[in-house]
């Protein structure tokens, strides 16, 4: 790998050198804080050799390399008058694009609460999946305690956004709470609900519903935010803890029933009026190019924007034409990955792309998109192609999601199940994207990826040296780093690991601040911060061991390192130790992936534990043959 030549390119693909205002590097990926986001051509950036993908964190534009990092940093540092410190003049002074504050809002509120949405979610579609099928009454006790337990995130969603959006706006999150709490409350819904004109001293008070609503309660921590802020800045400190929350409380709630909300509320239904007329009156062609372009959208970013126009139409229609075309969008990059599965020579390509295939039907499609159809061009287009099919035939069948469900794939067709033959529509449509994708794919063709016995020859000190290497890796399982509760890579908030980026592995939720060793090996890398761990085994796996998300942030703080880069370690070794409390005080996700990043080299990487973990349970099963 020539890493001069690609810190040169990446320089040249984030838009220049005088379009970076700092770069740093954590564990795996060169974080830049840009001048201009959109001068970053991602696609090509993503193209390179070297590259495994690249995101978007609030204003951070990340370049995920992996392992080899370091050397791309110095690379980068050595070719560009860049030290790594935030330059004079930079981003900082200058105002953001307003559209790309709005989408760094949307995604920063709607990304942590997508989970919660998802499981609510998928647990609707299968409760009516059981009332159709005759397995479940719906005046059953089981039925109502269901639907309460599908119905609940959504009814109260207006708290959950709160919170999120207090987390994002920088306000108090349990204020956020209380002011979602306020509107909710059971006596203010019953006041609504009488008829009768209601007025707060002597001010009109428009009635509204605000149970399942989005945007009112995004308006109304954004005014939060400001009022808290100034509040606190005018109040004496001793009397901060009353007077900030309370007199915010009074302010914020008010203002939010009397004009914010009613606005709110007239908006969404105008938004969803908006929507619905253009599907009645051209539907055929408004998902033939919604479902077409929603790949594209997905790579800007601008998706995020489109998930609490969907909630709000779920909400306020009771269906939604948006959802349909993501799915499609997904059903077709994963039919273009799979027609290149069957026609690539390469094996260890057709491996890869088979199982990005996959996951593109489980509705991950990330790693299909970048890792096989984009790198290749042309699959790119098959799988648009396909996605536009498909939205042709629930064009004229007028398929909507009537559920906001899980994943928008496979897993969460249950968002169909609605009147007549939509949901049967909906599968067929599905299908359509995905065989359009793969024989467009296949017709169109592409360049194929050289197969490994086909490339240049490597000096033979490198071959040599390869083979020893391939030579010494062998099967064997990885124990426990960290005490704590055992969950999936998916479940990490960060599309790097959960899409398995740096490889295969498992997460651990720590409720133990320590860090062991979890083979007999060496430590290849230990971060100046402490947050991120490399270890080679005796055996030949190469693990990462990532503690908390974004950590690197704190540059240390609250991590102390045990031992040293190129220590001996053996099973059980305490290599750092961090401060659980005082990360999540910090506002850090403490998840910690442990990635075994070599994966390539095994033929199976399997997660053998979930749920409660110590550090003598073997949580990875690492298989060569």
């Amino acid at each position: 790998m020539d890493y001069n030549k690609l810190s040169k390119d990446i320089l040249q693909q984030v838009g220049g050198e005088e379009n970076v205002d700092n770069v740093i590097h954590c564990m795996t990926r060169l974080r830049f804080n840009l001048k201009d986001n959109s001068k970053a051509n991602r696609p090509q950036i993503e193209a390179l050799e070297g590259v495994m993908g690249t995101n978007i964190s609030g204003s951070q534009f990340q370049i995920i390399i992996g392992n080899d990092v370091p050397k791309v940093y110095k690379g980068i540092i050595d070719n560009s008058k860049l030290s790594g410190e935030k330059t004079s003049g930079g981003s900082s002074g200058q105002k953001k694009n307003p559209i790309s504050a709005v989408f760094d809002v949307i995604s920063g509120v709607f990304t942590p609460i997508l989970p919660a949405i998802a499981g609510a979610g998928m647990i609707k579609g299968i409760l009516a999946i059981l009332v159709a099928l005759g397995w479940l009454s719906n005046t059953s006790q089981t039925y109502i305690i269901l639907t309460a337990v599908g119905d609940g995130a959504f009814y109260f969603l207006p708290i959950i956004l709160a919170v999120s959006a207090a987390r994002k706006f920088g306000s108090n999150m349990f204020v956020a709470a209380a002011i979602g709490a306020a509107i909710l409350h059971p006596d203010l819904t019953a006041l609504f609900t009488a008829g009768e004109p209601i007025s707060f001293i002597g001010l009109p008070v428009t009635i509204a519903t605000y149970s399942s609503t989005v945007i009112p309660i995004l308006l109304a921590i954004w005014i939060a935010s400001y009022v808290e802020r100034w509040i606190d800045k005018v109040t004496h400190a001793s009397l901060k803890l009353i007077v900030v929350p309370s007199v915010t409380l009074l302010v914020v709630v008010p203002v939010t029933l009397i004009t914010v909300g009613p606005l709110g509320a007239i908006l969404g239904e105008y938004l969803s009026g908006g929507i619905n007329f253009l599907f009645d009156n051209a539907g055929l062609f408004a998902m033939i190019l919604l479902a077409g372009s929603f790949s594209l959208i997905i790579m800007t970013g601008m998706h995020y924007a489109l998930v609490p126009i969907m909630i709000n139409n779920v909400t306020v229609n009771g269906f939604d034409y948006l959802m349909p075309a993501m799915f499609l969008a997904n059903m077709g990059q994963a039919g273009a990955a799979f027609a290149v599965a069957m026609k690539t020579k390469n094996k260890k390509f057709k491996s890869l792309s088979y199982s990005v295939s996959v996951t593109g039907l489980m509705g991950v499609t990330e790693p299909a998109m970048y890792g096989v159809n984009v790198r290749l061009k042309k699959p790119f287009i098959a799988a648009l192609i396909g996605g536009a099919v498909g939205g042709a035939y629930l064009g004229i069948t007028k398929v909507a999601a009537y559920i906001m469900g899980g994943s928008a794939g496979i897993p969460g067709v249950t968002s169909f199940i609605g009147p007549g033959l939509n949901f049967v529509n909906a599968l067929i449509g599905m299908a359509i994207a995905f065989v359009a994708a793969a024989v467009a794919a296949y017709l169109i063709g592409f360049e194929d990826v050289p197969a490994e016995n086909s490339e240049e020859p490597t000096q033979d000190a490198e071959a040599e040296a390869a083979a020893t290497k391939e030579a010494s890796i062998v099967s064997e399982q990885i124990l426990s780093p960290i005490v704590g509760k055992a969950v999936s890579l998916s479940e990490v908030n960060d599309p790097t690991f959960a899409q398995e980026i740096m490889g295969k592995g498992i997460a651990i939720i720590p409720e133990k601040g320590e860090v062991l060793s979890p083979v007999n090996g060496v430590i290849t890398t230990l971060f100046k911060t402490k947050h991120a761990i490399g270890i080679t085994s005796d055996k030949g796996a190469e693990i990462l061991i990532h503690v908390g998300l974004d950590t690197v942030q704190l540059d240390g703080e609250h991590f102390t390192a045990h031992m040293k880069e190129g220590d001996a370690v053996k099973v059980g070794d305490k290599i750092t130790s961090f401060d659980i409390d005082a990360l999540k005080k910090a506002g850090f996700d403490t998840i910690t992936p442990v990635v075994i990043t070599n994966t390539m080299e095994y033929k199976d990487v399997t997660p053998l534990k979930s749920g409660q973990t110590s550090s003598n349970d073997a949580v990875l099963d690492l298989t060569v043959v």
